[in-house]
């Protein structure tokens, strides 16, 4: 026998946390190898995690809490080679016997310890957690134990005893979102306030962006393009495309295309800064941002320099669906050199985005809006589009990213009828 320790993966390039939301098994469960553990969700992907052995759970940590890479999630009792009988299950503490040992060797005995997410919710309701039977891991009350109560209606009241309860922190302190000299400033509510919990994918979101900002000196420039006969191409052959393919040829896989074809040509904007040198990446991946609720998720077009505007057009309607379905993996989110965000699908005219961390540079994609132009001395309406580009200053000036977003402009710009095939 063998007390094997399961860690939290790392499911995704500069993914350094993932959240349990959901345990699949118990303490006391046999489970065999590859068998699934846990669901697990992070800023990328929301997956399950497999058991790397067979034999018996002998200690779970807590679910709705997020947990650095590397750090023990589970512990599994498992079997010698041959020895599958010799396994038994963890034995229930009877009514008496010494309260079990945390890691850190602090008794569980004396005040309540819940989770802060517990706790509120608890208050929130009036629950006496005194009175509630717990099912997490040694008998711990989870969330869902507590919302469980709510949905009965049989509300156990608060008492005086509930009140003394301890809220605790992990026993391994999550990493804060940056660095601080001072102590954040209290924030008190106000009557119909509403408090949301920064969890899962928010937080995750919020970590990345803070990382990104703190680390990467950003600047900006845009460019504008005519993209009239962009427009009036796709307007044409877009009703046969439909149904030929049986999905939308968007304004976005034209835009994909041009960007991953500029890249090509100018392949310092495909790089990641890694403190005594840039690594220029050979493969162009565009990574493309896609909302789902008040979720963000950043899938990955691999090759795309490679496809046509058809294969790209099916990748994103496809990765679209996935990331609101909640059916992206771990593979979907990998390897991304180069991220266009569609910011025009809101009406959005300029933005300044926030680089991907760890590339090197994100393109905004702005609305298709109609203006005037001045043309041979002549005014003229047209469609015309801004393309807003944040670069990391630390790889990239402005005179080379100038001239990526004027490629990038004149292959929209040669878009047409003529000299443009989709397939």
């Amino acid at each position: 026998m063998a007390i094997e320790k399961i860690t939290m993966p790392q499911l995704g390039e500069s993914v350094t946390e993932g959240t349990i939301t959901k345990w699949m098994i118990a303490v006391g469960d046999r489970v065999n190898q590859y068998d699934p553990l846990a669901e697990v969700m992070t800023d990328k992907v929301t997956a399950e995690i497999p058991s790397l052995f067979t034999g018996i759970i002998t200690d779970l940590g807590s679910e709705d809490h997020t947990y650095a890479v590397g750090e023990v999630i589970c512990s599994i009792e498992t079997e010698a080679a041959g020895d599958a009988a010799a396994v038994h299950p963890v034995s229930v503490k009877a009514e008496g016997e010494p309260a079990p040992q945390m890691e850190d060797g602090e008794q569980t005995a004396g005040k309540s310890r819940y989770s802060p997410a517990v706790l509120k919710l608890s208050q929130e309701h009036d629950i006496d957690l005194k009175a509630v039977k717990g099912t997490g891991a040694g008998g711990r009350i989870t969330r869902k134990d507590v919302q469980r109560i709510i949905e009965s209606g049989v509300i156990p009241q608060v008492t005086e005893s509930a009140q003394e309860a301890t809220v605790v922190q992990s026993e391994v302190q999550e990493p804060a979102l940056a660095p601080a000299a001072l102590p954040p400033m209290p924030v008190i509510t106000g009557m119909g306030d509403i408090e949301i919990p920064v969890t899962g994918v928010r937080k995750a979101i919020a970590s990345n962006m803070v990382r990104s900002k703190s680390e990467i000196p950003h600047a900006w420039m845009m460019i504008e393009a005519d993209v009239t006969n962009l427009v009036k191409y796709r307007q044409e052959i877009k009703d046969e495309f439909k149904q030929k393919e049986g999905f939308n040829l968007t304004f976005f896989a034209f835009f994909v295309k041009a960007v991953a074809q500029a890249l090509k040509e100018f392949p310092q904007l495909n790089s990641t800064w890694a403190g005594d040198k840039i690594i220029q990446r050979k493969e162009i991946n565009i990574s493309i941002a896609v909302a789902s609720n008040e979720e963000l998720f950043v899938p990955v077009i691999k090759n795309a320099d490679e496809k046509s505007i058809k294969a790209i057009a099916r990748e994103i309607t496809e990765l679209a669906a996935k990331a609101r379905t909640g059916r992206l993996t771990v593979n979907d989110m990998q390897g991304g050199t180069f991220t266009i965000n569609n910011t025009g699908t809101f009406g959005s005219i300029q933005s300044v985005g926030i680089i991907n961390y760890p590339q090197a540079a994100i393109l905004q994609v702005e609305s298709i809006v109609k203006r005037p132009v001045v043309i041979d001395d002549m005014l003229a309406i047209r469609d015309m589009i801004n393309l807003c580009l944040s670069l990391d200053h630390r790889i990239l000036d402005g005179l080379i990213c100038g001239k990526f977003l004027s490629r990038v402009k004149e292959l929209l710009e040669k878009v047409s009828k003529e000299h443009t095939s989709v397939y």
